[in-house]
């Protein structure tokens, strides 16, 4: 009685296992950095493009994504694009079960560059670099999430 990505009792629910349901939400951008300033000026910008911000630490965000798969996942990497390592298995996990590349990952980067070019992990699908303004961020966000 289950389609893919529902259960009976509630639509839009995944079971991975037997005690755990994840919510598929595309409409959410999950937000996450140890800069509490940071993740507050992109969550503005998440809510100009009409999504949802949920802004987290890197601990917490790990275990967000063990219930929640959001539309798209934005990491602040901090000064050396490290800050958010902690979350990039969880992630790998969310997009092999997936099939593609779901939840796309932007990474917010003191340097420039291509994913590739800065040997950066495989999950990182864009990266965007510092400063954080509305004319950088929001138009890779909206990008990502019409895909």
């Amino acid at each position: 009685m289950r389609n893919e990505g529902e259960t009976a009792k509630h639509p839009n629910l995944v079971t991975q296992d037997s005690s755990t349901e994840t919510i598929r939400s595309p409409s959410q951008v999950l937000v996450v950095g140890k800069s509490p300033i940071n993740r507050v000026v992109v969550s503005k910008i998440v809510e100009r493009s009409g999504l949802k911000p949920i802004s987290e630490s890197p601990d917490m965000a790990a275990k967000t994504l063990r219930t929640l798969v959001p539309g798209v996942i934005v990491l602040d990497g901090g000064a050396d694009n490290n800050d958010c390592d902690i979350l990039m298995s969880g992630i790998e996990t969310l997009r092999r079960a997936s099939g593609k590349s779901f939840p796309p990952v932007i990474l917010l980067s003191t340097k420039t560059g291509t994913p590739e070019s800065l040997g950066l992990s495989n999950v990182i699908d864009v990266v965007v670099a510092k400063p954080i303004t509305p004319e950088r961020l929001q138009p890779v966000i909206d990008r990502l999430i019409s895909r």
